[in-house]
């Protein structure tokens, strides 16, 4: 490949699944930050490439058949670049199911859970207590199911695949969801086996410097940005 891929990105989770992947494989790409506090999100050409309004998305000017595609969701960007690079996405159907159900168990479960988490504790206007334990004690579950297949397996799909890209981000955000790695020492063990990864250090440090320019838990324009969409 010697055509970029072109990564719409803020560093976030979801965007952190993409950007670890493609320092992976050492695939070359470039960065176009959607800054979701000022409504990047919102811009017609990017609402071309990703209609839900979020970020992250990719346009693979070397697509199939040799042409562009753009893909979104995070999930869908990982099933695609792991086909298309045939690295961390096994070709084994027994071992592909493996790692989509725990990347799927992602998607559904811990990104939402944990982010609902992180909202109703750090940027929640009131702090409404059943709000916080409801999501907090959810989060604690799903560390608990990982932390039981992790004692099982190295990692999530049994060898190391975006299924562990896809939940790296969200577990590093662990203290923010009210949890203690300390209660789950088969998690804590792979989550430190990633954070030593030259190329997770590297996805995860993407964007750092444009990330500190914008302090959402103070920033009451961003929080309406990102809090109060609505159809529109």
């Amino acid at each position: 490949m010697t055509t970029p891929i072109d990564l719409y990105y803020w560093p976030t989770p979801n965007g952190f699944k993409i950007s670890i992947y493609l320092e992976e494989v050492g695939a070359p790409y470039k960065v176009h930050y959607v800054n979701i506090g000022k409504g990047d999100q919102f811009k017609p050409e990017f609402l071309e490439i990703s209609p839900n309004n979020r970020m992250p998305a990719i346009v693979d000017s070397e697509g199939p058949g040799g042409k562009p595609i753009s893909v979104f969701e995070s999930g869908a960007i990982l099933q695609y670049l792991g086909r298309k690079f045939r690295k961390f996405y096994p070709e084994n159907e027994r071992e592909r199911v493996a790692v989509e159900e725990w990347l799927f168990w992602q998607m559904g479960g811990l990104g939402p859970m944990a982010g609902q988490a992180h909202h109703f504790r750090n940027y929640a206007p009131e702090k409404i207590e059943y709000g916080i334990n409801r999501y907090t004690n959810e989060v604690n579950r799903l560390y608990g199911v990982m932390d039981k297949r992790l004692s099982e397996v190295e990692y999530l799909g049994g060898d190391y695949s975006i299924a562990d890209m896809a939940c790296v981000g969200w577990i590093k955000s662990h203290e923010a969801q009210g949890q203690n790695l300390n209660d789950f020492p088969h998690l804590k063990r792979w989550f430190e086996a990633l954070m030593a990864r030259p190329a997770v250090q590297a996805g995860l440090a993407v964007g750092k410097d444009e990330s500190a320019k914008m302090n959402l838990a103070d920033d009451k324009d961003a929080q309406s940005v990102l809090f109060g969409q609505k159809a529109r």
